[in-house]
C-alpha cells in the first residue's frame, strides 16, 4: 500500500501547485502565469530524463504527442486564467468533470454503454457543482446553476475539464508506446518547451521575463509541479491507474481547503461538502472504468 500516501501526495502538490501559482504569478497575468507554469518544473525535471533508459518510441507516440501539446497548450491558458480570476474553491473542483465528460463522449462517440455507477457518478458530480453554491438557494432552486454560469472561472475549467478528457485518453495511448515513468518526465519538458516558444512567439511573453519579475514564484511552483510528477511517477508504477487516479483526485479537496485557508475565500464547510461529492463520484467513475488520468 505504499502507493498510497504516494498518491495522495501528488494530490497535494497539485493543490499546493494552483495555491503557490495564484499566489506568486497571479500578478503577472494570465500569460505569465502560464509561462511560469510550464517553464519552472522543466529545469528540475531534465536530470530524470537524463537518467532514465528511454523505451523504443514508434511513430504513434510522437504523433500522438504532437495532438496533445497544442490542445494541453489552451487548457493550460483557459486553466491559467480560471486560477486568476476565480477562487480556488469555485474552479479546482470543476476538474472533476474531466471524468464525467469522458464517459459521455465514450457513449456518444464509441456507443459504449452507460451502467449505473457511472450515471450515478455523473449525477453526484453534478449535484456537488450544485453544491458549491448552496448559499444562493435563498434567491431560487435554480440558482446555483445560474451562479455556477456566472463564475467565469467555473465555465474556464469546465472547458479545461472538457479538453482533459480528450487529452486524457491521448495521454493513455501515448503511454501504451512508452511506459508511464518515462513519459511523466518527458511529457512534462516536452510540453513546458513548446508552450514556452508558443507564448514567446505568438505572445511575445518569455520565460526569462517571469523568472525576473517573480523566482520566488518560479521556484515554489517548479518544486511543487516536480514533486507532484515524481509521486505520480513512483505511485503509478506500483498501482492499478485507475485506483492511483482515483486517489489524486483528492487535490480537489485540498484545493478548496488552501482556497479558504491561505486566499479567505468562504463557506468553507459548503465547498468542502461539495467537492466531497464530486471526489466521490469520481471514485465511483474511474475506479469502475479504469480511465487514464
Amino acid at each position: 500500500m505504499f502507493w498510497f500516501p504516494l498518491a495522495l501526495s501528488a494530490a497535494f502538490f497539485t493543490a499546493a501547485s494552483d495555491a503557490l501559482t495564484k499566489a506568486y504569478l497571479r500578478p503577472l497575468g494570465t500569460l505569465k502565469m502560464a509561462v511560469g507554469r510550464v517553464v519552472a518544473p522543466v529545469l528540475f525535471l531534465l536530470p530524470l530524463i537524463l537518467v532514465q533508459n528511454w523505451p523504443q518510441l514508434d511513430i504513434t507516440f510522437w504523433k500522438t504527442v504532437a495532438v496533445l501539446l497544442p490542445l494541453e497548450t489552451l487548457a493550460l491558458i483557459l486553466y491559467m486564467e480560471a486560477l486568476r480570476v476565480s477562487p480556488l474553491s469555485l474552479t479546482v473542483p470543476f476538474l472533476a468533470f474531466t471524468p464525467a465528460f469522458m464517459i459521455l463522449t465514450g457513449s456518444l462517440i464509441l456507443g459504449e454503454e452507460l451502467d449505473i455507477k457511472g450515471m450515478l457518478g455523473i449525477f453526484m458530480i453534478v449535484a456537488g457543482s450544485y453544491s458549491l453554491h448552496l448559499e444562493g438557494l435563498k434567491s431560487g432552486i435554480w440558482a446555483p446553476f445560474a451562479a455556477v454560469i456566472h463564475e467565469r472561472g467555473s465555465v474556464l475549467m469546465l472547458a479545461v475539464a472538457f479538453l482533459y478528457s480528450i487529452t486524457s485518453v491521448l495521454g493513455k495511448l501515448a503511454i501504451m508506446h512508452s511506459n508511464p515513468f518515462f513519459f511523466a518526465a518527458f511529457y512534462f519538458i516536452v510540453h513546458g518547451l513548446f508552450a514556452g516558444t508558443v507564448l514567446s512567439v505568438f505572445f511575445r511573453v518569455y520565460p526569462w521575463q517571469v523568472i525576473r519579475e517573480s523566482p520566488k514564484g518560479v521556484l515554489w511552483v517548479g518544486t511543487a509541479q516536480t514533486a507532484m510528477v515524481i509521486c505520480h511517477m513512483l505511485a503509478i508504477s506500483m498501482a492499478p491507474a485507475a485506483y492511483m487516479i482515483a486517489v489524486k483526485r483528492l487535490s480537489v479537496l485540498f484545493g478548496v481547503l488552501m482556497g479558504c485557508l491561505f486566499f479567505r475565500e468562504e463557506n468553507l464547510l459548503g465547498r468542502l461538502f461539495g467537492a466531497g461529492l464530486m471526489v466521490a463520484g469520481v471514485f465511483l467513475i474511474v475506479c469502475h472504468h479504469d480511465m487514464p488520468g
